[in-house]
């Protein structure tokens, strides 16, 4: 089974579409609202595109996600990044996206770490919650408009890099995220 989280007017078919509204279709749930009315490992898939930075609470968020997911379930997430006009020019917007924001919840495992990553593991600030994902993916997307798709490849070969010295001068419009429970 796959959650569409925050459908909005996109009604998913094959998966079950849940947002504060109704948009026809859709089941109707706050999502600020715990818990969701989802049984523990129910989804396969959940889909948050543009949501997650309305929330009152990342972490709380995160947690339920990571409670109805099935394991090995896949949260794939699309949100504006946090210099960009579609993040500060919204003002809905509560929870700024970076490249690093799922850093807190990354699962580890055995694999070598990056300098970066290795200070990171130590100042975790994810409350010893149990959410844990494995990054699969997470890139920034420049933009939607064709003659600046080239770009992607650029800001994508480091892009924890890119974001600290460069985004400020050419800001990517979205990070993408595409993560696997570990339970």
């Amino acid at each position: 089974m796959k959650l569409n989280i925050g459908c909005g007017n996109d009604i998913k078919e094959g998966y079950v579409n849940l947002d504060v509204v109704d948009y026809g279709g859709n089941q109707i749930h706050d999502l600020n609202k715990f818990p969701y009315p989802f049984d523990d490992n129910t989804f396969d898939e959940v889909f948050a595109s543009h949501i997650l930075e309305h929330l009152n609470n990342f972490h709380n968020y995160i947690s339920e996600i990571y409670r109805i997911l099935k394991p090995n379930g896949l949260l794939i997430v699309y949100a504006p990044f946090f210099l960009n006009t579609k993040y500060f020019g919204e003002p809905d917007h509560k929870i700024p996206f970076s490249i690093r924001t799922f850093d807190n919840y990354e699962y580890i495992g055995n694999r070598k770490l990056k300098f970066y990553e290795k200070w990171k593991s130590d100042h975790r600030t994810n409350y010893k919650g149990k959410a844990q994902f494995e990054v699969i993916e997470k890139k920034f997307i420049t933009s939607h408009f064709a003659a600046l798709k080239w770009m992607d490849f650029i800001v994508n070969i480091e892009p924890v890099i890119y974001e600290r010295f460069f985004a400020g001068i050419f800001s990517p419009e979205e990070v993408y995220f595409k993560l696997r429970a570990v339970k």
